[in-house]
């Protein structure tokens, strides 16, 4: 189970498209999802692209995501907005939501939206470039108020999410693309690690008795461990404190978060934009931007390392290469696919040759 197989990422995202129709999603809704979701693996977040997608479906199937309509406006007051999702597909509200963000961030210098009761929004990173290629930059985060798998600093009981937060950052060249979380590792490695029955290399876990351990399945023990915040077990106030901003700017922006009951799988989504054109202008943000950038991309690398690389810079040039060569899919990703595929009679990509 250690070998990729590429498959073409046109094919990949008409496949996840057509299958999600089939179970029951809007087209122009599927189109979002499936665009997205494609663009997770071609960026190498491949915990967050189509590994996704059998969950979505089943989602669709039990009727836990929204299939058609729009999210209900609950307040508007031009920069600033907040949305219920409906429960949503989370990828189709987010880009919704930055094309509702563009034009008011030109008039305003900078838009919010907060989303409560989305689904699941997929890879923050996906989103990114679509925002720097027209100057903006962007800020995206998320948590999930129905899950907890990461504890307080000094605590073991989990409270939060591991809480992303990504960010698009325009340059003159190649925008910094940001995709970070509040917890040491995600979820999604975290299930994958366990069900391949593999440790970590570092401690990224408590036990249920606050003891460090490098194992994934503490979390479904009873009791349950958790996922430790950033930093670790000394230096862990870092990922405890990101979690606590990012907490405030989704669930309590939102009024709706952990203090209210769980509607299932989803997010509370953090959305805004902002125009340098309405601060020091588009030319003096590129040319500090560049500087930053030149400067890290330039700094001597330390030993084992070859080179800086910014954020970004890795995901953008291995899109480039599976957009050309085709997406290599984890070795998990596809027999799931597989089975989504008989259940659909829609017929999984064939891989291209090695």
């Amino acid at each position: 189970m250690n070998t990729r197989t590429r498959y073409p990422a046109a094919e990949l995202q008409d496949f996840a498209q057509r299958l999600l129709i089939k179970a029951g999603m809007e087209d122009v809704k599927a189109l979002a999802v499936a665009r997205t979701l494609v663009d997770g693996d071609l960026m190498g977040h491949d915990t967050h692209g189509l590994a996704l997608l059998p969950g979505y479906v089943g989602e669709l199937e039990r009727g836990a995501m929204t299939r058609s309509g729009e999210p209900e406006v609950i307040s508007d007051r031009g920069a600033s907005l907040l949305w219920d999702g409906r429960r949503l597909p989370g990828p189709w509200l987010v880009l919704r939501g930055i094309e509702t963000l563009a034009p008011r961030a030109r008039e305003y210098g900078s838009a919010t939206l907060v989303i409560r009761r989305s689904h699941h929004i997929a890879c923050l990173a996906s989103y990114l470039e679509k925002a720097t290629a027209d100057g903006f930059m962007i800020v995206l985060s998320s948590s999930d108020p129905a899950v907890q798998s990461v504890a307080p600093h000094g605590g073991t009981r989990s409270v939060f999410t591991p809480n992303p937060i990504a960010a698009g950052i325009p340059t003159s060249g190649t925008p910094f693309l940001i995709d970070i979380s509040a917890s040491t590792v995600t979820n999604g490695m975290t299930a994958r690690q366990h069900k391949a029955g593999q440790l970590f290399d570092e401690a990224c876990f408590l036990d249920a008795d606050g003891h460090p351990s490098r194992d994934p399945a503490v979390l479904s023990a009873n009791p349950p461990g958790s996922i430790l915040p950033v930093g670790g077990m000394q230096w862990g106030h870092k990922g405890f404190g990101l979690a606590l901003l990012i907490e405030a700017m989704t669930g309590g922006l939102a009024g709706h978060g952990r203090a209210d009951p769980a509607d299932g799988w989803g997010a509370t989504v953090f959305l805004s934009l902002y125009d340098p054109a309405a601060f020091g202008g588009p030319a003096a943000f590129a040319r500090q931007m560049d500087w930053i950038g030149d400067a890290c991309r330039e700094n001597p690398p330390r030993p084992g390392t070859s080179s800086v690389r910014m954020p970004g810079d890795r995901g953008l040039s291995l899109k480039r290469d599976q957009l050309r060569e085709g997406v290599a899919l984890h070795p998990t990703i596809a027999p799931a696919l597989e089975a989504c595929a008989q259940r659909y009679e829609i017929p999984l990509p064939n891989a291209l040759p090695e």
